[in-house]
């Protein structure tokens, strides 16, 4: 029996579907590379599929409620991928053509022994959906969010904020880029417009990272605009030892050899410490990399000061990561702040007399952030340093009348073409 042909875009709509399974089954998200998908146009086009069912879980969810009365047929292989990036394509992306969503899915099920069976139900449902396509646009921005987290952040956060999240998550993340050097010339070769003290942002880009200006010069790093607030609000002159606890991929640690520091970063993760090693060569640094648990580590001396960026949810992260807020749950969030006290612990010990200690998390759940500077400030020897509005020029309202910083996706940032940024919380205090 000959082999049927391969239509133009099934194998692209293949490996989108296999990635985004993967997601849909607890793994994180990670952009189709040159080496998995060589030509640049399919790559951008699979990444952007996979990233419009990611941003639009919620409302893919109550389309499949909608037309799958049975749910999700057990056993079906690739079946849900496939249909939930058929109904992205059809609903949200209609300038890619409604006849290759429905073809490509159809031909995709029946690729696959498992949902073979299913492929009349596929293109049954996308029918459907193509009928109702402007219908299925206008459901609410509510259900882009679980209803249990999006009630948390209101409560925490009021709805102000709330405003803005679903916007941000639409919207995606632009590129920040920290700069090394002042440098006016290469911010205009960049197309970047200035953000927050010597962070950058490029709207849009038509190349990859390391083909942009100043890359192999290391003349900049990768590093969100929120990301880059705790470094710099160590407070302490140049020469002093800092300790970067969990530090990969490294932005904290080149912003603090960038300060003049004495640096050690850590991080459990070998590979991940291979790649910081190779960044800060490229920026031309230097630091004292240690690849070790926390909970394992002990330094020869105490610090000036421990920056902790302790290991957490990561939903405010969900502009770049949307897959977060649907994979975290009470119980992951718990165990998560529990692990985060011991870390604190530990970063105390290591503090010489009169030390700084900057903690935070990219994280919007009050148990990772308000929570924990309270609980760490009532601990003997721990005293507050509060975080001052005059140090977060253009940004002051993200510190808090409690002397933190609390940022959130949809919070606009000051700069030439605004924008927003990760949810982040920094709080800081000094060893009695």
């Amino acid at each position: 029996m000959k082999k049927p042909k391969t239509p133009p875009g099934l194998t692209l709509r293949l490996l989108a579907a296999e990635r985004l399974a993967g997601v849909l089954k607890g793994a994180n998200f990670a952009p189709f590379s040159v080496a998995e998908i060589a030509d640049g146009r399919d790559r951008a086009l699979a990444n952007r599929l996979v990233t419009v069912a990611l941003r639009r879980h919620g409302q893919l969810s109550a389309m499949l409620a909608r037309y799958l009365e049975r749910g999700v047929p057990r056993k079906s292989g690739p079946f849900e991928a496939l249909l939930r990036l058929a109904l992205a394509h059809l609903v949200f992306l209609p300038e890619l053509g409604d006849h290759s969503a429905i073809f490509l899915a159809v031909e995709a099920a029946k690729r696959d022994t498992r949902s073979q069976h299913l492929s009349k139900l596929m293109n049954a449902v996308l029918r459907r959906a193509q009928g109702e396509a402007h219908a299925l646009r206008q459901l609410p921005d509510e259900l882009l969010f679980p209803d249990p987290l999006r009630a948390q952040w209101a409560a925490a956060h009021g709805e102000v904020a709330i405003g803005g999240l679903a916007e941000a998550l639409l919207a995606g993340a632009p590129l920040d880029l920290t700069l090394r050097d002042d440098d006016p010339a290469l911010v205009e070769a960049l197309h970047a417009s200035p953000v927050l003290a010597d962070t950058v942002r490029i709207e849009a880009r038509d190349r990859p990272v390391d083909a942009l200006p100043g890359y192999d010069e290391g003349r900049w790093w990768v590093q969100d605009a929120a990301a880059a607030i705790p470094a710099r609000l160590l407070a302490l002159p140049p020469g002093a030892r800092v300790l970067d606890l969990c530090a990969a991929p490294g932005g904290k640690t080149a912003q603090l050899i960038k300060a003049g520091h004495r640096v050690t970063a850590l991080d459990s993760d070998g590979e991940r410490m291979q790649r910081m090693a190779a960044n800060l060569a490229r920026l031309g640094q230097a630091a004292e990399l240690v690849t070790a648990d926390v909970l394992a580590f002990t330094p020869a001396a105490p610090f000036d000061a421990v920056l902790l960026d302790a290991p957490c949810s990561a939903t405010g992260t969900f502009r770049r990561h949307p897959e977060v807020v649907w994979h975290r749950d009470a119980t992951d969030i718990a165990g998560r702040a529990a692990l985060q006290r011991r870390f604190m612990e530990r970063a105390l010990a290591w503090l010489a007399p009169g030390g700084t200690l900057v903690y935070c998390v990219c994280s919007l759940e009050p148990e990772e952030g308000e929570a924990q500077a309270a609980w760490l400030a009532a601990r003997p020897g721990v005293a507050a340093h509060p975080i001052g509005r005059e140090e977060l020029p253009g940004l002051e309202a993200a510190v808090t009348a409690d002397g933190h910083v609390r940022t959130y996706p949809g919070m606009p940032v000051p700069g030439e073409n605004g924008g927003t940024l990760d949810g982040f919380f920094v709080a800081r205090f000094r060893r009695a």
